[in-house]
């Protein structure tokens, strides 16, 4: 007997080619539709604040992009991929494949909710809307940040190992790789590639992928670090872990509690901060950023140090074993300003934290800042690598950089982000969602909700735990809290059992079968 797939001849011609392409798009429409809402959000986008819209880092990136080389405060993945796309001289087509990179995450939902976990279309559609719809996330993808591609990584290393039940070691280098970018592009990627190691050692994937893994995400960070040796001196993928983490402890760090040997540990006693703890302060970022050299701001570090430069190995180390000994010395304290700074991501609206400065860069504005000639703001002209942070901007769009906000797209766009964005209540909700499907399935160690669930949760954790709360830093996590709590609400759906044949058992049956897609993995069913 010959199938019917067998002996029906496949159209390659470009008719036949479109016609599959409008087949496949009417199987998923519901999908379709929202993709497409998602493309025109951004194409408005792009319209109405092009070039580009910019951050206060956005301009270390651009320095990387021009002068490469391993940046001391955060690792230059994202500066090399400005790199790439520097000979086109435009920061449109960096915004541009970062709008397709928000585009392609919610391609991976959807697509690995539908095929590997069995949701309805409109179900993985709507786990994927915060992707494509979320103002904040469009916006972010606006921005000179490296944020969209950290994203798509994270959420591409997740995908790919939920997708494969049994992960041989060519995958299991593709996710290395993966990895290995992730922690190129923000220092927390290294964090994700333990959890990534444990998940798969857990659900006994097999010693080889585990290997290839950790291999092809150990080359290239390992060769980065040794990059950084040779240029800054020491082996690591950046120079201010410490001070990150002495901004974070320095609003509540009291030296009187902290057995600070005067004789012995005088460079401890210099980053103690002279304000009491009731008058410092609510937010951490000005104890390594804020002006001024008295009892508060870079004081604390760069200008009791005098050493000129605040990334040093040495302010470093140093700022790390305060920090270390405040943490050790004020648990309580240290445990309180990680909840406080934790919550604020489940807060209905968004308040004006850290300050009004930074609240305003994540929002699209239908109007321009005016200085005091009433012309519009230029870049700031900071001392860069090189030169200025705004002659670096001219120098790699090679014309004016400045964000150029058009009506009415720019009015659209700063209407829609006043109304649709996922308020913090309704993303607390999602993740007590995806809880819950830990815990139902604690026989498998919470099967396959845990990965997806324990990353969202430690992209939320680790910022009010080692830095400070910032809104940019919670859009991450969203994605992959709504892919744990879609698999954990799925309905699984078994067809009754027929009665088998003769003729269903015999071999041309089987090799019917064979062609047909493979259902959703029913090991994952737990």
């Amino acid at each position: 007997m010959v199938s019917v797939a067998e002996i029906t001849p496949v159209d390659h011609s470009a008719p036949g080619r479109t016609a599959r392409a409008l087949a496949f798009l009417r199987r998923h429409q519901v999908f379709a539709v929202a993709f497409a809402l998602g493309g025109v959000l951004r194409l408005v986008t792009m319209l109405g604040y092009g070039p580009a819209m910019w951050f206060n880092d956005s301009y270390e990136y651009v320095s990387v992009a021009l002068h490469p080389r391993p940046h001391p405060i955060r690792p230059s993945g994202y500066g090399f991929w400005m790199m790439i796309l520097q000979p086109f001289h435009s920061f449109s087509l960096v915004v541009f494949t970062q709008h397709l990179m928000g585009l392609t995450t919610a391609v991976l939902i959807y697509a690995l909710l539908r095929r590997r976990f069995g949701l309805p279309k409109w179900g993985a559609t709507l786990a994927a809307a915060p992707v494509l719809f979320d103002a904040y996330q469009i916006q972010l993808e606006q921005l000179i940040m490296s944020d969209s591609m950290f994203t798509l990584l994270v959420v591409g290393v997740v995908t790919l190992v939920l997708w494969h039940r049994r992960m041989s070691w060519r995958v299991g280098a593709v996710v290395g790789l993966l990895l290995a970018l992730t922690s190129l592009t923000r220092s927390i990627g290294l964090p994700i590639l333990v959890l990534v190691v444990v998940y798969l050692v857990v659900k006994r994937t097999g010693w080889k992928a585990v290997v290839a893994v950790v291999v092809a995400c150990a080359v290239p960070t390992v060769s980065y670090m040794s990059w950084f040796k040779a240029s800054v001196g020491k082996f690591a993928m950046t120079n201010s872990d410490g001070l990150i983490l002495y901004m974070r402890t320095a609003i509540f760090a009291d030296c009187t509690k902290m057995n600070i040997d005067k004789y012995k540990e005088l460079e401890l006693l210099l980053l103690c901060v002279t304000d009491p703890v009731e008058q410092r302060k609510e937010y951490a970022q000005w104890y390594l950023w804020g002006q001024g050299g008295g009892g508060t701001g870079t004081g604390e570090v760069l200008h009791r140090w005098g050493t000129g430069k605040k990334f040093t190995e040495i302010t470093n180390e140093a700022a790390s074993a305060f920090a270390t000994r405040a943490i050790l010395s004020q648990p309580g304290d240290y445990l309180q300003v990680v909840a406080r700074d934790f919550l604020r991501a489940f807060k209905w609206g968004r308040p004006r934290f850290p300050d009004e400065a930074t609240y305003n860069m994540y929002q699209f504005r239908p109007y321009y800042d005016l200085d005091s000639y009433g012309r519009p703001k230029r870049l700031p002209n900071w001392p860069s690598f090189q030169g200025r942070t705004d002659t670096d901007a001219f120098s790699y769009e090679q014309g004016p950089p400045e964000t150029r906000i058009v009506a009415p797209w720019a009015e659209i766009m700063s209407s829609y982000q006043k109304v649709v964005y996922l308020q913090g209540p309704l993303l607390g909700g999602i993740l007590l969602v995806g809880l819950y499907g830990v815990a139902v399935r604690w026989r498998t160690l919470g099967g396959p909700v845990a990965l997806p669930w324990l990353a969202a949760f430690g992209l939320l954790l680790a910022p009010a735990a080692t830095a400070e709360f910032d809104y940019r830093y919670v859009l991450p996590a969203v994605p992959l809290a709504c892919m744990a709590a879609a698999i954990t609400l799925r309905r699984v759906t078994r067809a009754p059992s027929r009665p088998r044949s003769a003729a269903a058992s015999g071999p041309t049956s089987r090799r019917a079968g064979a062609a047909r897609p493979s259902a959703p993995d029913t090991a994952t069913r737990s």
